[in-house]
């Protein structure tokens, strides 16, 4: 098989089953960009900064280190399926109230990655909330913090449970 001949990947892309037509060497960020989703963005293809991030059967991924091929029969959600301009998510609106975008390049997998961590941890501690943040050249992460920390706060309170000042959950 040459390097151009493609190769389709069947995928749930964000609730719609859809194939991606692929080559062989395509990361997974290149056939969701080919695909018109461009929330995940290109940066340090070193999985290091988390601008790339997806979540692949419900695991957090960085797409640009992920092969396409990997995704065959899997299930992908991308910023895009988080929320609209019309709906948006609540921690979507967490980050506008706060004014917690810069440049606004990261935001896509910074809010893909906080949503990530409080869905599998809603109680995460402020410290694996700050661990997790995906990297940001342009904010001091102050703003963002005090975003995800809002949205933590109403996922637990939707829960029944409260959040103490360092992290630690509390059931009512």
């Amino acid at each position: 098989m040459s390097r151009d001949d493609r190769v389709p990947v069947h995928v749930l892309l964000n609730g719609a089953e859809r194939t991606l037509d692929v080559q062989m060497h395509d990361s997974l960020l290149d056939a969701l960009r080919e695909a018109g989703l461009v929330g995940a963005k290109r940066a340090c293809e070193t999985s290091d900064c988390g601008a790339c991030a997806v979540l692949l059967d419900g695991k957090l991924v960085n797409s640009c280190s992920t092969l396409a091929l990997q995704a065959e029969g899997r299930r992908i959600e991308t910023i895009e399926a988080l929320g609209r301009r019309e709906a948006l998510h609540p921690l979507q609106e967490a980050f506008l109230a706060h004014a917690a975008v810069q440049c606004g390049f990261c935001i896509p997998g910074m809010i893909l990655t906080m949503h990530a961590l409080l869905e599998r941890r809603p109680d995460a501690s402020l410290a694996e909330i700050r661990d997790a943040l995906t990297l940001c050249r342009c904010t001091g992460y102050t703003k963002p913090i005090a975003a995800v920390l809002e949205y933590q706060r109403a996922l637990l309170a939707a829960r029944g449970a409260t959040a103490s000042p360092d992290g630690s959950t509390e059931a009512p």
